[in-house]
């Protein structure tokens, strides 16, 4: 136990330390801003392409670890949206932010430096498997069920056709960051290219502080968010994220589909990360749905200190 809580509190420590920089006035807005700017087209690119062009997979593949994760992801989507609808009656754009929220994990600012504090480069390793379906995943059917809800809601636009919406989700995510740094750390990987002398040295001063740069950098983010308002639809969406959808996963990761231990545990961290900050660009696109994942966000945040010792607890135990 002790373990367990040496490596959750310096992580959400780390989240806190930001908040309370960003909220004493320390730094700048402005400063906090730019800081997240560097640690999600640089930092983390660079660590992802680390882990992966230096990983030792051991003949495990990762279909059973995607299949097990993203099976879970689906379901609670659908479960947030459908809870957000019909328990607290929001019409489909706010249902779609609901869903999000429910499912889509921190898996980069909070799960990486989780995962390499508990389980060391096997535990990043399976980290940056879930990431490289994750992202797209959730870029393409965010994409799809906004515009599905648009025209739900009656406030649609002028519709892309489907092959004008391919073609921008494709770009968008040629251009992101941590896609181009998963896709260059798999083809090192498989062309067995050593990763040594002075670009090894540069990669690694860059991705040693990137771990860090990001609970700093999303500890400022969250004075962004708060809590605002009706806190009861963030409270159950937090409860379907922290305790329901790690719980499903464990079970998937370790008793239904076949994979290495470490990655049954990472999949359950990666399942009890709090809610990411895309839920809130979804809202603030939709122009509604604001207030329900900024809940989402802040209190998922502040209680995941509570569960993520409580799931890695559990996990030592399986």
């Amino acid at each position: 136990m002790a373990d367990i809580v040496d490596i959750v509190l310096p992580v959400f420590g780390m989240i806190a330390l930001g908040y309370l920089t960003a909220w004493s006035g320390l730094l700048r807005r402005e400063t906090g801003e730019a800081l997240s700017d560097f640690v999600f087209v640089i930092a983390i690119p660079v660590l992802i392409f680390r882990t992966l062009a230096a990983a030792v997979f051991d003949g495990a593949s990762p279909w059973g670890l995607w299949a097990a994760y993203f099976t879970v992801f689906t379901l609670m989507w659908a479960i947030g949206t459908a809870i957000i609808r019909r328990l607290f009656a929001r019409d489909a754009r706010a249902g779609v932010v609901g869903g999000m929220s429910a499912a889509y994990g921190n898996t980069v600012l909070v799960g990486i430096p989780l995962s390499i504090a508990a389980y060391g480069d096997a535990g990043a390793v399976a980290m940056a498997l879930i990431i490289a379906v994750h992202l797209p995943l959730m870029m393409t059917a965010s994409a799809i069920l906004i515009v599905r809800a648009e025209r739900r809601d009656g406030v649609a636009h002028a519709e892309p056709g489907a092959r004008t919406m391919i073609r921008v989700l494709g770009l968008n995510l040629l251009r992101n960051p941590m896609v181009i740094g998963l896709v260059l750390g798999g083809l090192w990987h498989v062309l067995g290219v050593p990763l040594t002398g002075l670009p090894r040295t540069m990669v690694d001063r860059i991705a040693d502080v990137a771990a860090t740069l990001a609970l700093f950098a999303m500890g400022m983010s969250l004075r962004n968010y708060g809590i605002r308002g009706n806190i009861r639809p963030g409270l159950v969406l937090a409860a379907l994220k922290l305790l329901l959808m790690p719980a499903l996963v464990l079970i998937a990761a370790r008793y239904v589909v076949p994979m290495p231990l470490t990655w049954a545990k990472v999949a359950v961290v990666a399942a009890a990360c709090p809610t990411g900050v895309n839920p809130y660009v979804v809202a603030a696109r939709f122009r509604t749905g604001e207030a329900l994942a900024s809940n989402a966000i802040t209190i998922s945040t502040a209680l995941a200190v509570l569960s993520m010792t409580l799931w890695l607890t559990v996990i030592e135990l399986i």
